[in-house]
């Protein structure tokens, strides 16, 4: 893929691509701090930058950390007049992708006139020593870490790191520039590097820790492991170490350190697969006699019962989008009997107990237990309780009931209560929710009961209750327990 101006690069990712060159990202120097550090950025790491749009009406940095690149930039320079022409390619968009590596950041600039130029900014990178120190300032300061994590440079970070005698932004004189145009100052095509890299920079400061000599991958595996061996190693004094221990035991984690480790840990391990059925509940059928006052039977059933709320629980959790739906409704008593009828399929001495828990008698839990199956608790509101819909929500009931069946097929409606209409001439009723959706019932044994789920469609709701109103596995109002 490439550019406007004609130069490859790897993806249109703001965030770059990233390779390796060479035997890894060491420093070349070998040395014990950045004194010696190398700039010629021949190995290591490197991440490719998209070429970004012209930056017309807005500044190159807005992130504190970004002007002070620029600021470094600017008092480097010997020639005002260069920086500003530089300036004005990298607004017009004449950078190319850029390339950034371990002491050096390299593009392809266009001059107005369209000739290419291949600039390089040289930054010294970090040695052995000085990168020890500031992953050990890391460590002992998790929040440095949750800001970088967070794309963002705080100025404590840059102060702690200091003060550990390494320095990430760079000073005057940091910025060597290279260009094929020829110019040993900083060049129009060199500043026009450094003012695209500022707007980098404000996305990412991983970019200024790539060209000092780590990239992201590495630093945090680097910090995971410091943190495991801190964590291991044991107390200096003995009973001090102890006590130490206890407090952090009863203070727990600070919250910057926790929010720290999710970056720096491994990611967890796929949870396992859901079992296909609930397990088995215990069996309770013992030869000694229970205790008075309780019931083994009653008990199997509980204990049944949750280990079907667990598994339905288990499977909604792993279900695609489970985190962006609703918390479940609350349930009272009485809807918490009907589902637990309708999910345990108890004996008939059980049964009348849940009945009994339910509110309603024996003969009528039956057609609870199948309104629930087939619509929860909406569908157990549509067989107890009859609404009284506005003039004007009656009206559309009324003219969807019209507009429903083709012309001649409409069966004769009459209307059987507030929200209720029964077909003419068949057991058959249509019941309308307060959310607009239409339930069929059938009459049985001289009692309506639910037939069917909801439909918005009433032909629809109504067809499926002429398909047979027992697809459920019930076929009485009783049959359900």
């Amino acid at each position: 893929m490439s550019d406007d101006y004609g130069y490859d690069y790897e993806d249109d990712s703001p965030y770059g691509t990233e390779r390796e060159y060479g035997a890894g990202d060491t420093d070349a120097s070998g040395g014990d701090d950045g004194a010696g550090a190398s700039r010629d950025g021949g190995r290591g790491p490197e991440r490719t930058f998209a070429a970004l749009p012209a930056a017309q009406g807005r500044g190159f940095a807005t992130s504190w950390w970004g002007r002070a690149w620029l600021q470094a930039l600017e008092d480097t320079a010997l020639d005002g007049q260069q920086l500003k022409q530089g300036r004005q390619l990298a607004r017009k968009g004449g950078v190319g992708a850029v390339s950034v590596r371990p002491g050096r950041i390299t593009a392809m600039v266009r001059d107005r006139d369209g000739t290419a130029h291949r600039s390089d900014v040289l930054l010294q990178q970090l040695g052995a020593g000085a990168w020890d120190r500031f992953l050990d300032m890391a460590v002992d300061r998790a929040g440095h870490i949750a800001a970088l994590l967070d794309r963002e440079m705080p100025p404590h970070l840059v102060e702690d790191a200091a003060g550990a005698g390494v320095e990430l932004l760079p000073g005057i004189g940091d910025l060597e520039p290279e260009c094929t145009c020829g110019a040993w100052d900083h060049c129009p095509h060199s500043g026009a590097l450094c003012y695209q890299v500022a707007r980098l920079l404000d996305e990412d400061p991983f970019v200024l820790l790539l060209m000092r000599g780590r990239d992201e991958r590495r630093l945090l595996d680097e910090l995971q492991v410091r943190s495991a061996a801190r964590a291991l190693r044991p107390g200096d004094g003995g009973e001090g170490g102890a006590t130490g221990d206890a407090e952090r035991e009863v203070r727990g984690v600070p919250a910057g350190e926790a929010f720290a480790a999710a970056g720096i840990l491994p990611p967890l391990p796929a949870p396992p697969s859901a079992p296909d059925a609930p397990g088995l509940g215990p069996s309770l059928d013992t030869e000694t006699p229970p205790a008075p006052g309780i019931d083994p039977a009653a008990l199997e059933v509980l204990a049944a019962d949750s280990a079907v709320r667990a598994h339905r629980m288990l499977l909604d959790a792993l279900a695609p989008g489970h985190e962006e739906q609703p918390l479940p409704v609350e349930l009272t008593p009485q809807q918490d009997a009907v589902r637990m009828a309708a999910d345990a399929l108890p004996d008939a001495r059980i049964g009348a107990r849940l009945a009994a828990g339910s509110g309603r008698p024996a003969a009528d839990l039956g057609a609870a237990v199948r309104a629930w199956r087939y619509g929860g608790v909406a569908a157990l509101a549509v067989l107890d309780e009859e609404w009284a819909p506005a003039p004007e929500e009656l009206g559309r009931a009324r003219a969807r009931l019209g507009e429903a069946w083709e012309a001649g097929e409409r069966p004769a409606l009459r209307a059987s209560g507030r929200a209720r209409w029964t077909v003419a001439g068949a057991d058959l009723q249509l019941r309308l929710d307060q959310e607009g959706r239409w339930w069929p019932y059938r009459k049985e044994r001289g009692r309506w009961v639910p037939a069917g789920p909801a439909d918005d469609d009433p032909a629809g709701a109504l067809a499926g209750a002429e398909e047979g109103g027992a697809a459920d596995g019930t076929s009485g109002s009783d049959a359900a327990v």
